[in-house]
């Protein structure tokens, strides 16, 4: 560590906790005033802020970290893998119309929703709490995502674990969390937004000098990685991936898969903390477009890592194929070694080498005197592991000086991802279950009490569990594309057809997330392509069954909901109860919504594809692509920006 730091980014990383504790500190008392404070800021911030909180949550060491390995392996064409949730591309929904409906409801957490949306009655509350169980289930699986993902990084780093290294970071993290509630997630995500903006400009500035001004990169690129045309975001129908990756190689095909089931996402999305605590309609539109933009800052770093790594493999392991001797050679003094433990063994052999002379003496004798370099890029296949290449990058391609501030970035990143994530599950714990069930006359005291013990119940959890999956990108595929589908497929069919009552939400709900579960579970191996058939299609299954084998629900229900929400679908009867002005409206505001999503697609893509062919040096596609983001902005601002409401489209 002592050769990896300077003084410098000691008072980098110092400076940076003491800030981060004192917001902690100073908004305690702010947020602790009632649980409408804990948990969506009162409905006061600005759209702007929740919006560049947004963009902070968005961005994670452990996603960051998956996103690079597909970069490095495929070049801009690895976006097309991250449309499955990298991307965000669900946000497009949400931009549009999923977020203002849920605001209209005026309810603190999307649990609480299912009241308003299927009554109070036995059905009502049965949605309230599956939809409160599922999501606590969701979060500890992003939980163990983010754990997994921070033990990789750190222990590249630190002579600890990955065990150890994600139990600080985790318990920080909890820490920050359970004191300052929504503020603290707000404002610290606004702190922690600059500093990976600025880690960003370093990154991509050491990359460009790369890639501009170095004509033989295409290349090298082509070569190191094995993928041809490595520059070029043209999809390919069909890709060679290394071993670990063959779920992949029908490249188009799977894309095809991702970006529906991010469409379906986000019909159903826009029930969290920012758009309950979004002080208006228009607010909804306009914080989740600064969210969208800025995550555009995201992509020139991690294509600038992916960059950087190729030019580190090809100066340190120009012949790729002593890895799988490398491995053999681990595998051979761990026996029973299996591939969710092999990330900690790795980092057990580099830090410590004293314990193991007679295996590290065989891969000094293979790999040379730089074995350690070698072997922390050695996948359990004996091939390069693309994941490994972001701390890789970070501990021998960024400048003294520097490494400070892009590691305070990193940690940012993933503690804006926790507290954002688990701030929005704890509430469901809070508000749905307790307040809601057990203890209906709980003060704001006892309430924030039990939400602490939420936040170290679900850090704890995730923290276990992390540990016995093989791989990040293993347990972000299930989270995305399984679990993910399970549950967004019944909460979009919510919006958009009337007969649906709530014990259609909740059967849908139990069949979606637990055929994910016991997919996890029974089948682990399972592509992701099918996961999304089979959780979608019994989710779906269970929606329409449990919906039409029931009585229809409360018709006074649903025309509240419908007259306070406006949304679009099958509501025809209850549309034409509204008078023929608001009826004229609202079917305005259906078209320009609807007709807008096609645009608002191409603008999300683009904005984030172009900077990675900025970087990359690919001026042709960047000069196309630009004319397209033209179009495709010109029709947003005809079409979406343009018909934003002042404040509110419809006053309550």
């Amino acid at each position: 560590m002592d050769n990896l730091l300077t003084s410098v980014d000691y008072v980098f990383i110092a400076g940076y906790f003491i800030i981060l504790m004192g917001i902690a500190a100073y908004l305690q008392k702010r947020a602790s005033s009632s649980i409408e404070d804990y948990f969506i800021g009162g409905r006061k911030l600005p759209g702007w802020l929740l919006g560049i909180s947004g963009f902070s949550q968005f961005v994670d060491i452990t996603g960051t970290a998956v996103i690079i390995s597909f970069l490095y392996m495929l070049g801009p064409k690895g976006m097309m893998i991250e449309l499955r949730g990298g991307m965000v591309i669900h946000m497009a929904v949400i931009l549009l119309w999923a977020g203002k409906w849920h605001r209209r409801s005026g309810c603190i957490t999307g649990a609480e929703w299912m009241i308003f949306r299927f009554g109070n009655g036995p059905d009502g509350k049965a949605a309230r709490i599956i939809t409160a169980v599922a999501m606590q289930i969701f979060t500890i699986g992003m939980v163990i995502y983010l754990a997994k993902g921070v033990g990789i990084f750190f222990s590249t780093f630190l002579p600890f674990s990955p065990h150890t290294c994600s139990f600080v970071l985790i318990l920080i993290a909890c820490i920050y969390t359970a004191t300052s509630g929504f503020y603290g997630v707000v404002f610290s995500d606004l702190f922690q937004g600059f500093i990976i903006i600025a880690a960003v400009f370093v990154v991509s500035i050491l990359a460009i000098q790369k890639t501009w001004f170095s004509p033989e990169f295409p290349t090298l690129a082509t070569q190191i990685s094995g993928m041809q045309d490595w520059v070029s975001s043209i999809p390919q129908w069909k890709v060679q991936m290394p071993e670990g990756y063959e779920n992949y190689n029908l490249l188009t095909l799977m894309a095809m898969f991702y970006l529906l089931k991010a469409i379906i996402n986000g019909m159903g999305g826009g029930g969290e903390p920012k758009y309950f605590g979004a002080r208006n309609d228009r607010e909804c539109g306009t914080l989740t477009f600064i969210w969208t933009s800025l995550v555009a800052f995201r992509w020139p770093l991690m294509i600038g890592c992916a960059i950087l790594g190729i030019y580190f493999v090809n100066q340190n392991i120009p012949d790729t194929a002593l890895l799988a001797d490398a491995a053999a050679i681990v595998k051979g003094a761990f026996a029973d070694i299996g591939h969710p433990q092999w990330e900690a063994t790795i980092s057990k052999i580099i830090t410590h080498p004293s314990d193991y002379p007679q295996l590290v003496g065989q891969l000094e004798a293979l790999l040379g005197p730089t074995w350690s370099d070698k072997l922390v890029l050695t996948s359990f296949h004996g091939t390069i592991n693309p994941e490994r290449i972001l701390p890789v990058v970070v501990l021998n391609a960024i400048p003294v000086g520097l490494k400070g501030l892009l590691l305070i970035a990193l940690v940012s990143a993933c503690l804006s991802t926790f507290d954002s994530n688990v701030n929005w599950a704890v509430g469901f714990i809070t508000r749905d279950l307790y307040q809601g069930y057990l203890r209906p006359q709980a003060d704001t005291k006892e309430l924030i009490r039990i939400s602490w013990i939420g936040t170290f119940a679900i850090g704890a959890i995730g923290y276990i569990a992390a540990f016995t999956v093989d791989n990040i990108n293993d347990i972000w595929g299930w989270l995305m594309m399984a679990l993910g589908t399970g549950f967004f497929v019944p909460s979009a069919i919510k919006f958009y057809w009337a007969r649906f009552n709530g014990w259609g939400f909740t059967a849908g709900m139990a069949m979606g997330i637990g055929s994910a579960v016991l997919q996890r579970a029974f089948w682990p191996g399972m592509s992701e392509m099918w996961q999304f058939v089979l959780t979608g299609s019994l989710g779906l299954i269970g929606s329409v069954a449990g919906t039409l084998l029931t009585k229809p629900m409360d018709q006074e229900i649903l025309k509240t909901f419908y007259e306070k929400t406006k949304p679009f679908g099958f509501w025809g009867r209850f549309k034409e109860g509204l008078d023929p002005e608001t009826r004229k409206t609202v079917s305005r505001e259906h078209f320009y919504d609807i007709i807008s999503l096609p645009f608002v697609l191409v603008w999300h893509y683009l904005i984030l594809l172009l900077p990675v062919l900025l970087v990359i040096g690919n001026f042709k596609e960047l000069a196309a692509g630009c004319i397209l983001l033209g179009v495709a902005m010109a029709a947003m601002y005809q079409f979406w920006y343009k018909k934003l409401p002042k404040t509110n489209l419809y006053e309550a």
